[in-house]
Protein backbone atom coordinates (compact mmCIF):
# COMPACT_ATOMS: atom_id res chain seq x y z
CA UNK A 1 0.00 0.00 0.00
CA UNK A 2 3.18 2.41 1.19
CA UNK A 3 4.31 1.98 -2.52
CA UNK A 4 1.47 2.60 -4.01
CA UNK A 5 1.08 5.87 -2.37
CA UNK A 6 4.55 6.59 -3.24
CA UNK A 7 4.77 5.78 -6.89
CA UNK A 8 1.46 7.81 -7.36
CA UNK A 9 3.14 10.35 -5.83
CA UNK A 10 6.17 10.33 -7.72
CA UNK A 11 4.34 10.10 -10.95
CA UNK A 12 2.45 13.36 -10.17
CA UNK A 13 5.46 15.10 -8.87
CA UNK A 14 6.75 14.48 -12.41
CA UNK A 15 3.83 15.39 -14.11
CA UNK A 16 3.92 18.93 -11.64
CA UNK A 17 7.49 19.45 -13.05
CA UNK A 18 6.94 18.73 -17.10
CA UNK A 19 3.16 20.98 -17.20
CA UNK A 20 4.13 23.33 -14.02
CA UNK A 21 0.37 21.97 -12.09
CA UNK A 22 0.01 22.43 -8.98
CA UNK A 23 3.25 24.24 -8.02
CA UNK A 24 4.43 23.46 -4.65
CA UNK A 25 1.49 20.68 -3.60
CA UNK A 26 3.06 17.83 -5.07
CA UNK A 27 6.71 18.72 -3.65
CA UNK A 28 5.33 19.02 -0.60
CA UNK A 29 3.40 15.64 -0.51
CA UNK A 30 6.81 13.98 -2.23
CA UNK A 31 8.59 15.27 0.81
CA UNK A 32 6.07 13.89 2.94
CA UNK A 33 6.13 10.65 1.00
CA UNK A 34 9.88 10.56 1.30
CA UNK A 35 9.53 11.18 5.08
CA UNK A 36 7.26 8.53 5.84
CA UNK A 37 9.16 5.79 3.99
CA UNK A 38 12.47 6.85 5.58
CA UNK A 39 10.58 6.36 8.68
CA UNK A 40 8.96 3.19 7.97
CA UNK A 41 12.39 1.50 7.14
CA UNK A 42 14.13 2.71 10.42
CA UNK A 43 10.89 1.33 12.10
CA UNK A 44 11.52 -2.16 10.59
CA UNK A 45 15.03 -2.32 10.95
CA UNK A 46 15.15 -1.67 14.39
CA UNK A 47 12.13 -4.49 15.06
CA UNK A 48 15.23 -7.05 13.98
Amino acid sequence: MLWTIIGILIALWLLGLLFEIAGGIIHILLIIAVIVLVYKLVIKRGKR
